[in-house]
């Protein structure tokens, strides 16, 4: 049996030899991935795999994404710990548990009811009071709320997406998010000045599609995967 002591060890593991030796330096960053723990968001037949260097299944078709991505993702966003957060693709609700140790309030986006309850359930016993879990269509994103100073999607799109490029903050509000088909995705940085919108491409990925009125029809033959190529 695996106990508290071991997880812990592992996550120290994962962060040391996944996150650092592949250039992740924010030291608020990595002590998040160190704090929230992985196990706890997937099956329990799963839990001896959670701080593999791979994205692991959460039922829909759906994964959790690899704790690399995870970690570049959050680091891209440049959190300081006042933002308002929207992250679209609740999943299994570990990219939200990492948003929540490093930003003021998260809104989570989901498009499976079960994935978004049960994503729910163990961000409350965890402790997390600063998230609210929301089912919808996430590339219409969540225009109540609105507006963010940080946009997470955690689902490629076949392009931004104009409701969430419209929902980021007009000063200085960033969003990343994998965008292309089941060939080819780039995780694209943008940021918001104004009228003005600024993108940079980075690294190639293979993500789950972001399907929704702005996204992909659903079975559109993106890979689930979530992770880096």
């Amino acid at each position: 049996m695996t106990t508290s002591d071991d997880f812990y060890a592992l996550r120290t593991q994962m962060v040391d030899t996944q996150l650092v030796e592949r250039g992740i330096q924010n030291p608020r960053v990595l002590e998040a991935m160190r704090r929230v723990p992985r196990h706890e968001f997937v099956s329990a037949e799963l839990r001896h795999l959670a701080y593999r260097d791979c994205p692991l299944p959460i039922g829909e078709n759906q994964t959790i994404s690899q704790p690399y991505i995870v970690a570049l993702m959050t680091e891209l966003v440049h959190l300081s710990g006042h933002e308002r957060v929207l992250e679209v693709g609740t999943g299994s609700g570990y990219q939200a548990a990492v948003l929540c140790e490093l930003a003021a309030q998260v809104y989570s986006l989901e498009r499976f009811p079960r994935l978004a309850e049960r994503a729910g359930y163990v961000l409350a016993e965890l402790g997390y009071s600063n998230v609210e879990i929301h089912v919808g269509d996430g590339s219409q994103g969540l225009p109540d709320m609105a507006p963010y100073d940080v946009i997470l999607v955690t689902a490629a799109a076949p392009a931004l997406p104009g409701p969430l490029r419209s929902q980021m903050n007009e000063r200085g509000g960033r969003m990343v998010l994998p965008v292309g088909d089941d060939r080819r995705q780039y995780l694209e940085v943008v940021t918001r000045m104004g009228n003005r919108w600024e993108i940079e491409q980075t690294i190639p990925v293979r993500f789950v599609p972001l399907v929704g009125r702005y996204g992909f029809a659903p079975r559109s033959g993106v890979v689930p995967d979530d992770g880096f190529v």
